[in-house]
């Protein structure tokens, strides 16, 4: 057998991330693993965002290996600064309108490819990036749907077509927002229990019946249905109920989480040194950790993506200040609305001898720091999910997107949070942060969190619930000649 026909057997997955760094995090992640299960991985980020990875990384960063290669499509969105986060809503309603040509194309280029490239075989898709599954049934090649999300948040917007039809949604005028109107239980969602309209998607909140964001949500949750194969970045034993009800909707839920301990197996994983962030990471903050007692500081981040206003930017801090814990907090370039994180120098005086702030920095490695003993969080799934890994109880500020439904169930369902309100007061944060770091529920939601950090090991174990998912991911589907929608 030559080399031609080899490289034309082996299996070419295309793996493609909603254009945002958390779902960028999780889809580059899955990509390494099926990487070393033998795929050839062609990873698709816009332009944007790649043009990001070769600025916070170095030029050469996005080379890749021979059968993992990085490519492009564009977003159709006006040029804007490289460090800051797109809208939002800009980027849904270009992703409804003209992502799909530019992504067929990139897939017939790889098709037509005349060097030593296989024929794409099968498509994992971001969940939220619905175009793509006309894009496999053009090719006639398998496509997976892949959440980067708690299952709970899956099925909360997979319900969306359902609550506007019911006419729960969008809501009638803004005065539903402060009537008592969120608070009405929503009983009828499976797989989920004790659920209210506040504790869904934040997009549920909108008034607007042409918003962006809603309707891409909308589109998601029926053509998702049509692809029938689903990844979520959870475990077996964290969601097994929601799991079970989303296995009534898809043909196949595969439970592939959390990602880091799989790759954390690899033997001398070649793909190591490409990075996941799309901005630069302060690593000096790990040698400040390495100065802190076990357990005495609290982590702060809220995530890529979240913004606040330079009111809840000062709360927080003298929250934390007059807390007198220990903290490392992340202020991202972006994180204020219209003007860069200023603290007053009252507050540096103050908090200098205890605390660091900086912009960045390696997540993972920062939860799983000795020192870490709580995680001030906005409540994006990645942090949820590495925080739990880790061991590490957090103090919950939802702010947008599935972060309500992620708090709802980290504190109510799984033990290992405390909720925050984001109109935040100094005083809350500070009590709060206490009680975190040296109160007795702090404490019983440690001996929780690690619990729950021993059960994921398990889940990623070789013969764990994670693994043979991923395994039989592969062998079902992925490698399957006959799968098709």
């Amino acid at each position: 057998m030559d080399m031609k026909t080899v490289v034309a057997d082996k299996p070419h997955a295309v793996c493609i991330p909603f254009p945002a760094q958390s779902h960028i995090k999780a889809m580059l992640k899955f990509s390494k693993l099926l990487r070393h299960r033998g795929f050839h991985v062609t990873f698709v980020n816009t332009e944007f965002n790649h043009q990001r990875f070769l600025k916070t990384n170095g030029p050469n960063s996005l080379d890749g290996l021979s059968d993992f290669r990085f490519k492009t499509i564009p977003d159709s969105l006006p040029p804007m600064d490289p460090d800051a986060t797109q809208d939002l809503h800009s980027l849904c309603d270009s992703i409804m309108k003209n992502f799909l040509a530019p992504f067929s194309h990139l897939l017939s280029k790889l098709n037509n490819a005349t060097s030593n490239i296989p024929p794409v075989t099968c498509i994992i898709s971001d969940g939220f990036m619905p175009f793509t599954v006309t894009a496999a049934q053009e090719l006639k090649v398998p496509i997976v749907m892949c959440f980067s999300m708690a299952a709970c948040s899956v099925m909360s917007f997979m319900c969306f077509p359902a609550l506007k039809d019911k006419g729960v949604i969008p809501l009638k005028d803004e005065s539903y927002l402060t009537n008592g109107y969120l608070d009405t239980i929503i009983d009828w969602i499976p797989g989920m229990r004790d659920i209210c309209l506040k504790d869904l998607p934040s997009y549920v909140r909108t008034i607007d019946p042409n918003d962006s964001i809603l309707n891409l949500l909308i589109e998601t949750a029926k053509r998702d249905l049509e692809a029938s194969k689903v990844i979520v970045q959870t475990f077996n034993m964290l969601e097994q109920e929601v799991l079970d009800a989303l296995s009534t909707m898809f043909s196949h839920v595969y439970a592939i989480g959390p990602l880091q301990p799989l790759l954390n197996q690899l033997p001398n994983d070649p793909l190591e040194s490409i990075g996941y962030s799309l901005w630069k990471e302060e690593t000096h903050c790990l040698n400040w950790l390495n100065s802190k007692a076990p357990n005495s500081v609290i982590y702060v981040n809220f995530g890529s993506v979240t913004v606040m206003t330079p009111l809840q930017l000062i709360e927080f801090g003298w929250g934390l200040a007059n807390s007198k814990q220990p903290f490392l907090w992340v202020i991202r370039p972006d994180l204020v609305v219209g003007e860069s994180g200023t603290l007053p120098l009252e507050f540096e005086i103050e908090t200098k001898e205890r605390s660091l702030i900086i912009s960045w920095c390696p997540q993972e490695e920062v939860l799983s720091h000795p020192s870490v003993g709580g995680f001030l969080t906005h409540c994006g799934w990645n942090s949820i999910i590495e925080s739990l890994s880790a061991g590490v109880p957090m103090l919950c500020c939802p702010f947008i997107a599935d972060q309500q439904t992620n708090c709802k169930y980290t504190c109510n369902e799984w033990g290992i949070g405390m909720e925050i309100n984001n109109d935040v007061k100094r005083e809350e944060v500070e009590k709060n942060v206490r009680e975190l770091m040296v109160g007795d529920k702090g404490k019983k939601m440690k001996k929780k969190a690690l619990e729950w950090k021993k059960l994921a090991e398990d889940a990623t174990d070789p013969l764990g619930s994670s693994s043979i998912n991923l395994n039989n991911l592969v062998s079902e589907v992925l490698l399957s000649k006959g799968q098709m929608f």
